[in-house]
């Protein structure tokens, strides 16, 4: 398939969408854009099978901006891992951005991923021998845009995350807060519909990491993503539409404190 340039009619141009996706979309409209019911999750281990989830069920609407809060070990990177087609359900129906991610081949699930998957980790995992430009640019590169025109696009992105007069600079040359911008604009430099985010503001400090959150928010708003964030942080749960608890292999919802002098006072921690 040729690959129309994102970027040959004005540089602030995005990859968008292929006409049969785009029909997928509006057939799809009306459904909930990620949907997991009967999800169970096993490892094989020395001591016996390791049960992560049993009948797990999740339903996100488009546009939603869902924390996902549990102990350590509770399963809620597996759960993300599985929605972005990075591992695979023992059992039960999973279906993300319109797609049955259970049933995708590995080369399938790659394509999948970089196409519709925008993921961030509470590490960087920024390449360190490239730019912050080149490092936003890869998965452009990646679904075979000509590095001209990935180039132009990661600058834009670079810029829509404040770091315009960073491009030029390697991770090892920018702050924690940074290097994570520069993984969210790589995680989104492909448009893609569903942002998963594994404790993204783990590793900052508190006044960066509610920055980051910041950012997260207003990209998630607009580039109309759906957002799942696991976060051990209740602050920043409190501000997504709505939250959910992870434990003994099932979500629960997460109730909201009563509001007090008009304003939001976060989560019930007993909740968490």
């Amino acid at each position: 398939m040729t690959q129309t340039s994102p970027a040959a009619d004005a540089p602030s141009a995005r990859p968008t969408r292929e006409p049969q996706l785009r029909a997928q979309d509006s057939a799809s409209a009306q459904q909930p854009i990620i949907q997991v019911s009967g999800l169970a999750k096993s490892y094989k281990t020395a001591r016996g099978d390791l049960t992560l989830f049993r009948d797990l069920s999740l339903e996100v609407e488009a546009g939603e901006m869902v924390a996902v809060v549990g102990q350590s070990g509770a399963g809620k990177s597996t759960l993300l891992h599985i929605l972005g087609a990075l591992d695979a359900p023992s059992a039960g129906t999973v279906y993300c951005a319109s797609t049955n991610v259970a049933q995708l081949s590995p080369r399938q699930a790659a394509a999948f991923r970089n196409r519709e998957i925008g993921y961030v980790w509470q590490f960087h995992y920024l390449l360190p021998e490239f730019t912050a430009l080149e490092n936003v640019a890869m998965p452009l590169l990646a679904r075979g845009i000509q590095k001209r025109e990935a180039l132009a696009v990661a600058a834009n992105w670079l810029r829509e995350v404040g770091l315009d007069d960073r491009g030029d600079h390697r991770p090892g040359e920018l702050s924690g807060g940074e290097q994570q911008r520069v993984a969210l604009a790589r995680a989104l430099v492909n448009a893609p519909r569903v942002l998963l985010a594994d404790e993204p503001t783990g590793d900052l400090d508190e006044i960066t990491a509610g920055r980051v959150f910041d950012l997260i928010e207003r990209l998630h708003a607009s580039h109309s993503l759906t957002s799942i964030l696991v976060t051990h942080n209740l602050d920043l749960a409190a501000r997504c539409t709505r939250a959910m608890r992870l434990e003994s292999g099932r979500l629960t919802a997460v109730a909201a404190a009563p509001k007090s002098g008009g304003q939001e006072s976060g989560m019930q921690a007993g909740n968490f």
